[in-house]
């Protein structure tokens, strides 16, 4: 199964629409931004406080790049 076949499973035993290409690119790119401006561990958990804060990633990428620093845009 490739990740994004998981991704998709995954996505509907939760009961939700399965991810869209822009929700995708901009929640790799915050856990490259929350990875970078700290500890790897932060990537996942970032992920996560974005879903419980029910904030959309692009939103949710600009908070962090803010966070992170202009380096973090790189």
């Amino acid at each position: 199964m490739t990740g994004n076949e998981w991704i998709r499973a995954f996505a509907e035993q939760l009961g939700l629409e399965p991810l869209g290409d822009d929700d995708i690119e901009a929640l790799l790119d915050l856990a490259g931004v929350a990875a970078h401006a700290s500890e790897r561990i932060a990537a996942p958990l970032t992920c996560y406080l974005v879903g419980r804060a029910g904030m959309g990633a692009t939103e949710a990428l600009a908070v962090a790049r803010q966070l992170g620093g202009d380096a973090a845009e790189a």
